[in-house]
């Protein structure tokens, strides 16, 4: 039987050009390292900070600023907040010291998790409830787009035009974002566009719920999981897979393609059966770990692992949105964005775990079998989070049209 989709609200391209420019600002930076430390005259290792700082700022923006604006109309405050990524990039672009380069980061990086955690929001409203997981997969489709296309074109623009023509490419990306929610996203009319009727207590209450609290363990262990295993990739291509330290941007392309093709299925099995798919997913994700380790050695298998990796990696990440906002209902806005935290701090867990098996002189597939076994912990919580809600412990906010069971 087959089923007529109806056409996508034009708001969801707009929030998807944003994630897109989110997704730049956030991975771009790795290839242009280099050259920035260079013309800033410090080191590498301080260049880095220019990641993790983002990366902290990314967390701490996700929770505190959305927490801040919860009595606003979420469409104002998308606006806003990609005000504060364009002003962010823009100092990045004409940045005349590494402090200035710095604080340009952290101003692009506070709108990150508040524009993914409030647009996941949006995005869920513009559609009916049956789609809600394929809306927010289509927004994220932006920042796989980013990773599968946007940072390689971002990279040969930096490496040839000077890595500040990145930044105001980037810019011009935010403008265009800008004008796309302006126009694009309906406003107070548009369910879930309003505040919430409790404002920040109603949306603190959210957090009384167990399950909110181990939606957000799941995102980070089994999200960091992958992204360990990811961290550390170029020495595994290099080290143990055999190929050339040139071809590791385009390897990672097929990266790339498994991101984007895992968020869209990811989304739409979701809408079908939310508890079901992150099970399959995570013990999908976590066998696809465990073989890369066992077969890096093998190009061809080192291939199809990179882009298995990615699908299922990605493939979390609509569900485990939909999961703390179905568990968040009444007031998800400030748990979304608490999720998009919880990703980021899976990123640095997962990094520094993979990091910690190296140091101890364990090798370069070390970090991919610590990734396994984080995303297996992932699934393990996840298990006992549906028996505790098929034991009634702990309920949605709205009921949950799915199988009981995950059989």
């Amino acid at each position: 039987m087959s089923v007529r989709s109806p056409s996508l609200p034009a708001g969801l391209l707009a929030l998807a050009i944003g994630a897109f420019g989110i997704g730049l600002t956030e991975f771009v930076i790795m290839g242009l390292l280099p050259d920035v430390a260079t013309d800033f005259a410090v080191t590498e290792p301080v260049a880095g900070w220019l990641i993790s700082g983002y990366a902290l700022s990314v967390a701490i923006g996700g929770v505190a600023l959305t927490a801040a604006v919860t009595r606003l109309p979420r469409k104002q405050v998308l606006l806003g907040l990609m005000v504060l990524f364009i002003v962010g990039n823009l100092l990045s672009a004409v940045a005349t010291s590494y402090g200035i380069m710095m604080v340009g980061r952290i101003v692009a990086a506070l709108c990150h998790g508040a524009f993914f955690g409030i647009g996941a929001v949006v995005a869920a409203g513009l559609v009916a409830p049956a789609r809600r997981a394929g809306a927010i997969a289509l927004m994220f489709a932006g920042l796989t787009i980013a990773n599968v296309l946007g940072v390689p074109f971002g990279t040969f623009l930096g490496q040839h035009f000077g890595w500040r023509s990145t930044f105001w490419a980037i810019t011009g990306v935010g403008l265009v974002a800008l004008a796309g929610v302006a126009l694009l996203v309906p406003g107070r009319a548009a369910a879930g566009d309003g505040p919430p009727a409790g404002g920040l207590r109603g949306e603190l209450r959210a957090f009384t719920h167990p399950q909110v609290w181990l939606s957000l363990a799941i995102t980070v262990l089994g999200f960091g999981g992958m992204f360990g295993a990811f961290a550390y990739i170029a020495f595994t291509l290099t080290e143990v897979s055999g190929f050339a330290s040139g071809t590791v941007p385009w390897l990672l392309v097929l990266f790339g393609v498994g991101l984007f093709a895992g968020n869209l299925l990811g989304g739409r099995a979701a809408d079908v059966s939310l508890s079901r798919t992150l099970v399959v997913v995570l013990a999908a994700l976590t066998a696809v770990l465990a073989v890369f380790a066992l077969t890096a050695g093998s190009q061809p298998l080192t291939l199809a692992s990179l882009v298995l990796m990615g699908g299922f990696g990605f493939a979390t990440v609509p569900p485990l949105q939909m999961r703390i906002m179905r568990y968040a209902h009444e007031a998800p806005t400030l748990a979304s964005g608490a999720n998009i935290a919880a990703f980021n701090v899976g990123n640095a867990l997962g990094a520094w775990v993979g990091g910690v098996t190296i140091a101890a002189g364990f090798g370069y597939t070390a970090p991919i079998w610590a990734g396994a076994a984080l995303t297996l912990a992932g699934l393990g919580v996840l298990l006992v989070a549906l028996r505790l809600a098929r034991r009634g412990s702990d309920t949605p906010a709205a009921p949950v049209k799915e199988p009981a069971t995950v059989a």
